[in-house]
Formats: structure tokens, C-alpha cells, sequence
């Protein structure tokens, strides 16, 4: 695909900020974006606010992308990567907005990086591995049960929001492989607009087109997603896997204080205890599949050279015969 004018400027901002700025950019920004929309919920509530910000976040990366039609139907599957991905990213903006009308940022935020710890999980086998998983579990339970009452639906939201989300990561990255720059990401995007429409203009109606609502779904739209998803994407060509996951274990503490900032939403002692927990939880488990992938590389290079010495030994019998 040729870049346009916007991309190549857009990649010459972000290729002079580092790795790790555009993580923690990314980090703030979707957590300020959670912050900053329910001062428009009273008007058009959470379904009205997700479906603004998709809308306004897909139609900005589609002209900054430039998506082609022929690209996507020379490529195996795309269509359907980007319908998937779009489904499971209007599940996860509306579970994610309606928790927060009901419970503190912060608990949604860290009840929801739940899933990706989980992805970061998936396949483990070693007993050491038991050790993040039960580190996070009793920030569950601190968090849940220490101070502030939480309310049972909205954790039972934001817990949808958690598999949404790693569905959509999932998904995403076979996206991210199969289509170029940012192709598929403002496809799906858009997708989910389209499909967060009914339920949004059912619960909003003509409030959608008031001017201070649609200045605060801009606003949400570019820090919450197009920046966040755009430099996430240029980071982790320059980062490996582990220092992202490091990054943005980040996340949950970012929420709640955001939400302590922004909406005065207050959390008990145990709570931030359990918000850590998580976090610190999450890096373990980075450093843990970290360390899994140098022993099974030191493994398969040990059996390569064992593999290479028993077929010289071989050869030295052969000519000695």
C-alpha cells in the first residue's frame, strides 16, 4: 500500500518518540478517554458515547490509512478477520462505558486487564506459572471486597469487557499479520461503529448531534483510540513482546488514577493494594514466558548441536569402513 501524506507525517512524529513513551502515551490516553466521557453520559449515556467514538475514531483512521478494497480480497480470510475483530471491539467499548457508570475506573480497568493476563497465561504448564495467576487472584479479591462497595453488575460487565478484550487481541494480531500498516485496525473500527449504531442512537436519539457531546466524543475518539492503537502499532515494531507486556501492566493503576483525578472516584488502601497486585502480577507473568522462550531456544540449540555432532560421528564411522 502507498502511504499518503497524513501516514508519512504520522510516522515521522512517532518514529522520534521512543518505544517506551509511546506505551505509556497510549496507556494515558485510553484511560483519560474513560475518564472524560461520562461528563456526557447524563445526555446520551454510555451507548451513546461508544458509539460516537467508534464512529469518529473509524472515520479518522480510515482517511489516515487509506484502506483498499483489493487488498483485502487478495488476502485469504481478511474480511473476515476485520468483521470478527470489529464484533468483538464494539462488545468490549460497550461493556467497558456501561461498567464504568457503575463502578470506579480503576476496578474496571484492572478487572478488565484480566484478559490479556490471561492470553499471557494460556499454555503454561510449569508450576511457577501458578504463582502470577494466584498473585492476581487475591488483587481480585482485595479489590472486590476491601473499602468501596462494587456493584455486581458492574463487575460482571467489566468482566465481559476482559473476554471482549482478549478476543480482540487475538484476533487483531492475525489481523496485524495479514494486512498491512493500519488497513484492518480502521476497517474493524469502523465495523463497530456500525454496529454499536442502533443501541447508541435507541439511547441517545437526537442528543447525539448536540455540539458539546460531539466535542467530547472527538475527544475521546483521538486519545482513547486512534493515538493509543496508532503508536501501540509502531511500538511493538521496535520493542519485543516482553517490554510492551511490562508496559502496559501499567494500565490499571493509570484508571484508577485518572479516575481519582478526574471523577473523584475514591478507592480504600486495599484496593490500590489489589490494583498492584495485578500489575505486578502481569509483569511476572511477562518475565516468566520470557524466560520459558530463552530455555525452550537454549533447548532446541543444544539439540541442534548434539543432532550435528551424532551425524560427524556417523560420517567419521562411514569413511572409516
Amino acid at each position: 500500500m502507498q502511504e499518503n501524506n497524513a501516514t508519512r507525517g504520522f510516522a515521522e512524529v512517532v518514529g522520534k518518540i521512543p518505544a517506551p513513551g509511546l506505551v505509556l502515551g497510549g496507556v494515558c490516553g485510553i484511560q483519560f478517554g474513560a475518564a472524560f466521557a461520562p461528563q456526557v453520559y447524563p445526555q446520551v449515556g454510555a451507548a451513546g458515547v461508544v458509539f460516537l467514538r467508534l464512529l469518529i475514531a473509524g472515520v479518522l483512521l480510515c482517511l489516515l490509512w487509506r484502506p483498499r478494497r483489493q487488498a483485502l480480497h487478495s488476502v485469504k480470510g481478511a474480511w473476515g478477520t476485520v468483521i470478527g475483530a470489529g464484533a468483538l471491539l464494539a462488545g468490549h467499548h460497550l461493556a467497558f462505558y456501561e461498567a464504568v457508570n457503575h463502578i470506579p475506573l480503576g476496578a474496571v480497568a484492572t478487572i478488565e486487564f484480566l484478559g490479556p493476563f490471561a492470553i499471557a497465561l494460556a499454555g503454561s504448564r510449569r508450576a511457577v506459572d501458578l504463582v502470577p495467576a494466584c498473585l492476581a487472584a487475591g488483587g481480585v479479591l482485595l479489590l472486590s471486597g476491601g473499602g468501596v462497595p462494587l456493584e455486581a453488575g458492574g463487575l460482571t460487565l467489566a468482566a465481559v469487557a476482559a473476554c471482549c478484550w482478549a478476543g480482540y487481541i487475538l484476533v487483531s494480531s492475525r489481523m496485524a499479520r495479514r494486512l498491512s500498516g493500519g488497513q484492518g485496525l480502521a476497517l474493524a473500527v469502523l465495523w463497530a461503529a456500525l454496529l454499536s449504531a442502533p443501541y447508541g442512537i435507541a439511547h441517545a436519539g437526537r442528543a447525539l448531534l448536540d455540539p458539546h457531546v460531539l466535542w467530547v466524543a472527538a475527544v475521546v475518539a483521538v486519545a482513547s483510540s486512534v493515538l493509543p492503537y496508532s503508536c501501540n502499532l509502531e511500538a511493538l515494531r521496535r520493542i519485543p513482546p516482553r517490554v510492551f507486556g511490562v508496559l502496559t501492566s501499567l494500565e490499571p493503576a493509570v484508571g484508577a488514577l485518572f479516575g481519582l483525578l478526574i471523577l473523584g472516584q475514591r478507592l480504600a488502601w486495599p484496593q490500590w493494594l489489589g490494583i498492584a497486585a495485578v500489575a505486578c502480577a502481569s509483569v511476572a507473568a511477562t518475565f516468566l514466558r520470557a524466560g520459558e522462550r530463552s530455555s525452550a531456544r537454549g533447548r532446541s540449540r543444544r539439540e541442534d548441536r548434539a543432532a550435528r555432532s551424532a551425524d560427524r560421528q556417523l560420517c567419521r564411522e562411514l569413511r572409516s569402513k
